[in-house]
């Protein structure tokens, strides 16, 4: 086999094989690291002996980003303030026609994955969202096919039991709550934000301790709201703008000083109300959007 079959078979699956990767590290610089060492170890494998080469490159994809998230778990530990996944840059519409899969990515998922261990995270992305048999999730994860059936009931169960229980939300109303709310926070407009904040409301900002941004999540509507109305004050400088951007397939606030990305804002809506505000501000987080990501299931 030449080297030129190595590189199909694997260009072919690089959107799958990035996407199980970055669900389950959330970062998708580190993400970029995995597929590149597993490209290495890929093209000195005999592709006569692999029968199933998707099922062969998740397995191999799996194993390098559970080493990785094991990895920087003492980095996570140490972190200065609140640590968020690192946020994806979508082609527009890039997930919407797979719920699935667009949930999946989004940041209130890839947050709620954090509270899993690696290996049960990896049995959960596998399994819910790409629908691997348990004896191929036993191989990429080394444990017995029983230990995995374990491993993913009880996955499954701490991901809804703290999952919100709101009705639906359409990219639509999504995208129509983002613009009114940043309307409402241009102008001042407190009534306006508090309409759209739920009650309980939360604002929290990734800064790695690099830049300013609050060490805390603020929650409450009404601290939130007052928050945001300072941040949108003091951001009206002569060359700052703000762009709307699919971030993890949903229509997230991109803040420029100049042409320098500052800060990227996602929300999470639910019964029509803004439930979380997720704030990257750590520059080292900020460079993988420069180029929009594709994702595959």
């Amino acid at each position: 086999m030449s080297a030129d079959e190595h590189a199909e078979r694997f260009t072919v699956l690089r959107p799958l094989l990035f996407t199980i990767v970055y669900e389950i590290l959330g970062s998708a610089t580190e993400s970029d690291d995995v597929l590149q060492d597993s490209y290495l170890r890929w093209a000195k494998v005999d592709l006569a002996a692999v029968r199933d080469t998707k099922s062969y490159l998740a397995r191999l994809v799996t194993r390098q980003a559970l080493n990785a998230l094991r990895a920087s778990t003492r980095r996570r530990e140490e972190y200065i303030g609140s640590w968020l996944p690192e946020p994806l840059l979508l082609e527009e519409n890039d997930a919407s026609a797979d719920v699935v899969l667009a949930e999946s990515v989004s940041m209130a998922m890839l947050v709620l994955l954090e509270t899993l261990t690696p290996n049960e995270r990896a049995v959960f992305v596998l399994r819910e969202v790409f629908g691997f048999d348990y004896d191929e999730i036993a191989a990429a994860v080394g444990k017995s096919v029983a230990t995995v059936h374990q491993m993913a009931h009880r996955a499954r169960g701490h991901v809804q039991a703290r999952r919100r229980r709101f009705d639906p939300v359409d990219a639509g109303t999504t995208t129509q709550i983002t613009e009114q709310f940043m309307s409402a926070a241009a102008t001042g407009d407190m009534e306006g934000l508090l309409s759209l904040l739920a009650p309980d409301a939360t604002w929290t900002a990734d800064s790695g301790g690099k830049v300013t941004a609050a060490r805390q999540p603020v929650v409450g509507a009404a601290k939130v709201a007052v928050l945001v109305t300072e941040l949108f004050r003091v951001g009206r400088l002569p060359d700052s703008r703000i762009e709307m951007v699919n971030c993890n397939n949903a229509p997230a606030m991109a803040a420029y000083d100049g042409d320098h990305l500052v800060g990227v804002c996602l929300f999470e809506v639910g019964d029509r109300k803004i439930t979380n505000f997720y704030v990257i501000r750590n520059p080292d987080k900020l460079l993988a959007l420069t180029v929009p990501r594709q994702i595959s299931r």
